[in-house]
């Protein structure tokens, strides 16, 4: 249910890109745009099957679609225009609209045109009835004129299956290294003049702008992940147009646009005490969890250790390295449904490497349930074919983090990051701080403070204890770098929580729907804890 946010984990094999001009693989019907104010109205018209896959046929009354043109430089009308691909799924009871409410489910990339079709796995009843949900895929991002750095699939191929996730030997280090370097030139010559305005603010500004024109006089807001720097941003830019805004799953907005190779040492950090909890929980669990037996933290040590010097062969076939290992885990880490999973691969890799009697046995023959191995990457069949991803992860990610630092320092970074965080450092170095370095955008417009946001209604900022990707601690610093905002704290794991913890559920709808503001510095339960039993 959370794979929206699981962009911000997978940096390697994903990719998106694009020129000026208008996405137009399949186009919604839209109506002739009228005048709000200053502002065209956004003209809503039919959404195409594709959009609307999924949906009851009597549902598919209250869905519309549309695009809206923005200008691909807001200061600078001459650079053209692009497309915001827009779905808006209607108040079910029209007579007691509030107005729009519109959604990011994070990456960044994260494309969240479909994200009102699951509304009611977020949203409480009176939130579906009192609001038009509207999701849209910000610029450079799915529809809306994605930005694309490859012509042929066969190029993305070869820079992306150079990228090793956690590069070991000399050989491994510089293939990663210089493949981001090969990434940084496709970028350069086929990305167009969208690839300097992908950052934060830009998308901000899109969003004022998609305010307006659906008539909405401030902005409601609910944004997961990398979309509480959207939120935070929004609210830091435009108080006054700000209604009520929920950030769930937060990063540290200040630390994230001043300084990216810390931000980065402090998430990989997050991925660790996120694992130490899995662990602990592990262990108290006993016969619950499939690793419990021994000492689980030492046998994952072990295991980890061990796939530095060889990967483990899977009984049936197929292997596990370490970067399918760290990766896997990694993954997980995000949905806490998938521990009792997890915890099944990590013993049976575990027997596999300390082969003891028929029972043991018998486990080793079992497949994996989350952590695969083999080949990554697309085998390459047609010769030329398009490239249909895009590279908005990496286009805001470097417009947003500053990296101070040369390519060449991050073999010693990666170093120094895996001893304080053995399993993810090295992991993180070489993702975002070994690619942003080389990136070629120039001078993005960013936006990086003052953070203070004057709003009218404190900002609700909603974060777990053990998120892997946006640590706790950064949801305390965005709550109090905002100033005027509600932190709910939930004893949870997981990447974000809105949908999967009934009491922050009812407290963001009553904010939503009647501006209740919640008590600041609640602890909240998820509806379910890992290993729990029914």
């Amino acid at each position: 249910m959370r794979s929206f946010a699981l962009a911000g984990a997978l940096v390697a094999g994903v990719g998106l890109a694009g020129t000026a001009g208008t996405a137009a693989a399949a186009e919604d019907t839209v109506a002739k745009p009228a005048v709000v104010g200053t502002t065209a109205a956004v003209g809503w018209g039919t959404c195409s099957s594709d959009t609307l896959a999924g949906v009851p046929a009597d549902q598919v009354k209250y869905y519309s679609c549309a695009r809206y043109r923005v200008p691909i430089d807001h200061d600078n009308a001459a650079l053209g225009t692009i497309d915001i691909a827009l779905l808006k799924r209607a108040a079910r009871t029209p007579d007691r609209r509030v107005g729009s409410l519109f959604l990011n489910p994070g990456g960044p990339g994260g494309s969240g045109l479909r994200m009102p079709i699951g509304g009611e796995y977020y949203f409480q009843p009176a939130v579906l009835d009192r609001f038009d949900l509207i999701g849209f895929d910000p610029r450079g991002v799915g529809q809306s004129n994605p930005l694309r750095c490859f012509t042929t699939q066969e190029d993305a191929d070869e820079v992306f299956n150079a990228q090793i996730p956690v590069p070991l030997s000399r050989a491994q280090i510089s293939g990663t290294l210089a493949s981001y370097r090969d990434y940084g030139r496709f970028c350069k010559n086929n990305a167009g003049s969208l690839l300097n305005h992908m950052s934060t603010k830009d998308v901000v500004r899109d969003l004022d702008t998609l305010r307006a024109s659906v008539g909405d006089q401030k902005l409601t807001y609910v944004g997961f992940s990398y979309g509480t720097l959207i939120g935070s941003t929004y609210a830091s830019m435009f108080p006054k147009q700000s209604r009520a805004i929920v950030i769930d799953g937060n990063v540290d907005p200040a630390l994230r646009t001043s300084d990216g190779v810390e931000y980065d040492r402090e998430r990989a950090q997050g991925f660790e005490i996120s694992l130490d909890g899995f662990l602990e929980r592990c262990d108290q669990a006993g016969a619950k969890c499939a690793f419990s037996d021994g000492t689980p933290r030492a046998k994952f040590d072990e295991l980890r250790e061990y796939l530095r010097k060889q990967p483990i062969t899977i009984p049936g076939g197929g292997t596990v390295d370490i970067n399918a290992f760290t990766g896997g885990v990694s993954s997980v880490l995000y949905s806490p449904s998938a521990f009792p999973g997890l915890a099944e691969d990590l013993q049976a890799l575990y027997n596999v490497i300390h082969p003891a009697g028929a029972q043991a046995q018998a486990q080793q023959a079992k497949p994996l349930k989350v952590l695969t191995g083999g080949k990554q990457g697309l085998a390459d069949q047609n010769p030329d074919s398009p490239y249909t991803g895009d590279d908005s992860y990496f286009a805001v990610n470097c417009s947003d983090k500053p990296f101070r630092i040369n390519q060449e320092q991050v073999p010693d970074i990666a170093a120094k990051w895996e001893r304080e965080s053995r399993t993810f450092g090295r992991y993180q170095a070489f993702a975002d701080t070994a690619a942003c370095p080389v990136w070629p955008a120039k001078k993005p417009d960013v936006y990086r403070g003052p953070w203070r946001a004057k709003t009218d209604v404190p900002v609700v900022v909603v974060s777990n204890f053990y998120d892997p990707a946006t640590r706790y601690q950064f949801g305390q610093r965005m709550a109090a770098e905002l100033g005027n905002s509600r932190l709910l704290s939930v004893d949870a794991f997981g990447h974000c929580i809105l949908g999967d913890a009934l009491g922050v559920d009812k407290a963001v709808a009553d904010y939503l729907t009647d501006l209740k503001v919640p008590a600041n510095g609640q602890v909240f339960q998820p509806n379910v804890q890992p290993f729990a039993t029914a």
